[in-house]
């Protein structure tokens, strides 16, 4: 009795905490424009351009750039995705502009080195570069400024800035690595042979070679029009430079200098794709994602699934929520898993299926709540879209290939947040030596890695999502282009039998977790938002979402809030081994003021619970708020992530 009353007046608690939360950082207000990303400085380069008259997409391209820059978890060889709203059409559209393996890149070659899954570092995990070619296209065909305009923030930065702590220190943390590789050296280790040899913070941080590749993007734009061509064909004049011209032919040859496979031939063939987004909706509000070569279906399945349920009634954060969101999650990415990859490559994706309000109800029966259920596989969606599924063999074997024992192993608790808070206060040791040696640390790393967010929106009702990645550091500069290649082929898969749609084969995209979110609502934008953080993106956007929908958090609260994170799935970073990326089955991540009644009935329930003080990625976000006609914009308070509104 004293039990279930102490476990009533937890939840209890918690509603009264979720509506007087208070919050670390102030709610960002605009009337006229929003501009949110993943740096103070990134933040401001899109202030400069909306001051200039720019649009949204103009602020957004402007922010990219920033952030690939100042090497935000990114680099200009990485890729870019995006969630556009057009307001002359009342459309969301999409920009895929992920990379594809390059030529040579088949699963026998990865075995024949002795790999269970694509290398994550060095010039084998290159995917061909996406984002000068999406930041050129969204400019070219959305925007209103020249590419020269939009350039000019991050071209200052890259003739020199104050590198920040966290930067400076990652790259200090994997000198080793970086050293293997001559051009990123001369670019990253200033100080080669000090003790040490990363830049300091606040240090004027220099990288000419990128400055003469942005430099000569912007030249091929002005030549172009001093030729009477259009803005937009001037654009993609600098486009065709990158990808076909001189600065393709140094990237080119500096990647395979060092061992690559991309040839000249990829990078002309590329392009960036605009697509139709997926989208779900949910109590009244549609909520859009990219397409399956992302991870982004996994929440308008996760949705689906959940509109079956009183969630306001649980309570947030109770014990019945947790355990609905945490298998919820597992349903979901399990699929994920198994049946998500490129479309282009395949016309027997299940994604009718797998998105079908029917579909959801049958999975949503699976949801225990006696106990975890460490067995959750992906589901049959072919039967509600009328088909067979022909894939049933491969689910049997690869069912063999999921060790749930180690359901009951050590918690793991995400170290990318701490790394940064403590390492203002212990740079030299703690930022250094975090993650050496720590083999728990290593895979909280894979866990987390990558990817910034860049949030936009304008008066005149354009609004920008973005979740671009790839090239993070360590990463292998191609040549004297000053661009770091991406790491994303680390996301393919070797073997059908882990997931038939994910395969590795030259021109393919591989199936990201990158997943900039928008939803509308009465057919208007109603909130942008992204996030940093591998796998649990989508994890914590859902519970950021739900925030705000289901327990009326303001976009600041949500942003800030206690999350779960589940580790029921197979990682999609890092390792070259089966067991570097196995699911871990009933291995939670709790906010460490979760009530003791909430964590000790989890635990009952077959759950390894680790506790953090925080626990998603830094979400950014824009809400709309048309009683007001005003813009609220959130930042979390777990990174260096930053707005500005007016």
């Amino acid at each position: 009795m004293m039990r279930n009353l102490l476990f009533l007046l937890a939840l209890t608690t918690a509603a009264v905490t979720v509506n007087a939360q208070q919050t670390q950082k102030p709610p960002l207000h605009g009337k006229n424009w929003m501009a949110v990303t993943g740096k103070p400085l990134a933040a401001t380069a899109g202030s400069m351009i909306f001051q200039k008259g720019g649009n949204a997409v103009d602020a957004a391209c402007a922010m990219l750039a920033a952030t690939c820059t100042m090497w935000d978890v990114l680099s200009w060889g990485g890729e870019t995705q995006a969630l556009i709203y057009n307001p002359k059409t009342g459309k969301v559209i999409a920009i895929n502009a992920m990379g594809v393996a390059p030529t040579g890149a088949t699963p026998e070659f990865f075995k024949s080195k002795g790999y269970n899954f694509p290398p994550e570092y060095g010039p084998l995990a290159a995917t061909t570069p996406g984002t000068p070619g999406g930041l050129c296209y969204m400019l070219a065909e959305y925007g209103t400024l020249s590419l020269k305009e939009v350039l000019a923030p991050a071209m200052q930065l890259a003739a020199g800035y104050p590198i920040e702590a966290q930067t400076a220190n990652s790259i200090e943390r994997q000198k080793k690595r970086i050293s293997e590789w001559p051009y990123s050296k001369a670019v990253l280790l200033p100080h080669a042979g000090e003790k040490r040899e990363a830049p300091e913070a606040g240090e004027i941080f220099v990288q000419k070679d990128l400055l003469t590749t942005l430099t000569k993007m912007v030249e091929a734009e002005q030549q172009a029009l001093k030729n009477k061509k259009s803005r937009k064909e001037a654009i993609y004049a600098a486009y065709d430079r990158f990808y076909k011209g001189d600065i393709a032919k140094e990237f080119v040859r500096g990647c395979q200098e060092q061992g690559g496979l991309i040839t000249m031939n990829d990078l002309a063939k590329w392009k960036p794709v605009e697509e139709a987004p997926l989208h779900t909706n949910y109590k009244g509000i549609d909520v859009y994602k990219l397409q399956q070569w992302t991870q982004g279906p996994a929440l308008l399945q996760s949705l689906n699934i959940l509109e079956n349920f009183d969630l306001k009634s649980m309570g947030y954060n109770s014990t019945k929520y947790i355990q609905t969101l945490y298998q919820t999650m597992s349903l979901a990415f399990a699929d994920r898993d198994f049946y998500y990859g490129d479309p282009a490559f395949s016309k027997q994706q299940p994604m009718n299926g797998l998105l079908s309000k029917a579909y959801a109800k049958e999975r949503a029966k699976l949801i225990q709540y006696e106990r975890n259920d460490p067995d959750i596989a992906p589901g049959d969606p072919y039967p509600f879209e009328g088909k067979t599924n022909p894939y049933t063999q491969l689910l049997k074997e690869r069912s063999a290939l999921t060790d749930t024992s180690v359901h009951n192993g050590p918690g793991f608790a995400p170290a990318h947040d701490r790394r940064v808070g403590e390492a203002f206060h212990h740079e030299d040791e703690f930022a250094v030596n975090a993650i050496d040696g720590d083999e728990s640390a290593v895979y909280k790393d894979r866990l987390w890695r990558g990817t910034t967010s860049v949030e936009a929106a304008d008066t005149s009702g354009w609004v920008v999502s973005i979740t671009p990645s790839g090239g993070w550091i360590p990463a292998c500069i191609a040549g004297h282009t000053g661009v770091g290649m991406s790491q994303r082929m680390q996301s393919f898969v070797l073997d059908s039998v882990l997931n038939p749609f994910n395969v590795v084969a030259p021109g393919k995209r591989p199936r990201v977790t990158l997943t900039p979110s928008l939803a509308l609502k009465d057919g208007k934008p109603f909130v942008s938002f992204a996030v940093q953080g591998g796998d649990t993106q989508d994890q914590n956007l859902l519970q950021f979402f739900l925030n705000m929908v289901e327990f009326g958090m303001t976009v600041q609260q949500a942003t800030e809030a206690a999350n779960i994170n589940s580790n029921q799935l197979w990682l999609s970073l890092g390792g070259t081994k089966m067991t570097d990326r196995q699911p871990k089955p009933g291995n939670l991540l709790l906010n460490d003021k979760t009530p003791k009644a909430v964590q000790d009935e989890l635990k009952k329930m077959g759950y390894t619970i680790s506790l953090e003080d925080r626990t998603s990625g830094p979400i950014n976000a824009i809400y709309f708020d048309w009683k007001h006609k005003s813009f609220w914009g959130g930042s979390s308070n777990h990174g260096e992530d930053y707005g500005i509104g007016w």
